[in-house]
């Protein structure tokens, strides 16, 4: 999903654009100051979700939503609670989002956005992207000069480290410098799920789950609370 970033601080900016940077469906195409270069920008094309300050000088977040004829998405962003109660008389705002903003907060907000798309128009089934991708079986990792073959069904859990990820597997563990992010994209989203910001779990590996944990292998792995519906969707349960 497209999106772009209004915020007259370039500090606040430039958070939310990490933030979306950790979300591999979000691609920020331009960040305004402003609201007025924001419309002025929609005249001309269409986003998806906008991430959306209120407080600005001049023209303020509602007077954005209220010159626009059919916003997109809004994911309000503000110091001051008082406007929530306000903000959830418009149909196109998601969320609310109180500075300063925690990555556990902005999660629940993605699982919110991530629900108004499915009931607006129809998602392709996990299983189904899978096909679409054509994501092979297994992949290579560089450890030590050498290319080291890892099957993707064996792979139990991922866990992110700085620039380095830990990648387990039934039998082995490597250590390999990348992202998450990356490694992400080449993983069947029908298998594998991110359940924290540090972790990506191969869901059929899990043994237990005891309130906000699974146990895979002999890992004790933490699950946020914005992924953990998600999760449960994903179980088999009688």
């Amino acid at each position: 999903m497209n999106c772009i970033i209004i915020d007259d601080e370039m500090m606040a900016r430039a958070v939310i654009a990490q933030m979306i940077a950790l979300y591999t469906e979000l691609n920020v195409v331009e960040e305004f100051s402003n609201a007025i270069d924001a419309i002025k920008y929609l005249n001309q094309n269409t986003v998806d979700v906008v991430f959306l300050d209120i407080h600005m000088p001049d023209f303020t977040g509602f007077d954005f939503i209220n010159t626009i004829k059919n916003p997109p998405k809004i994911v309000l962003i503000t110091s001051d609670k008082n406007f929530a109660i306000n903000a959830f008389e418009y149909d196109c705002i998601v969320d609310y989002l109180v500075k300063p903003i925690t990555e556990d907060r902005f999660e629940k907000a993605m699982q919110k956005l991530n629900w108004r798309v499915e009931t607006v128009k129809k998602i392709i089934p996990f299983s189904e992207k899978k096909k679409l991708s054509n994501i092979p079986d297994e992949f290579y990792v560089n450890i030590n000069n050498r290319l080291i073959k890892i099957d993707i069904p064996s792979i139990t859990l991922i866990k992110a480290n700085g620039d380095y990820v830990t990648i387990k597997t039934d039998t082995s563990s490597y250590i390999v410098h990348t992202t998450l992010k990356k490694i992400e994209v080449k993983l069947p989203q029908d298998l594998f799920l991110k359940i924290h910001r540090s972790y990506v779990i191969n869901t059929k590996k899990i043994i237990d789950i005891e309130d906000n944990s699974v146990l895979i292998g002999k890992d004790v792995i933490p699950v946020s609370r914005g992924n953990k519906a998600e999760l449960m969707k994903r179980l088999n349960l009688l």
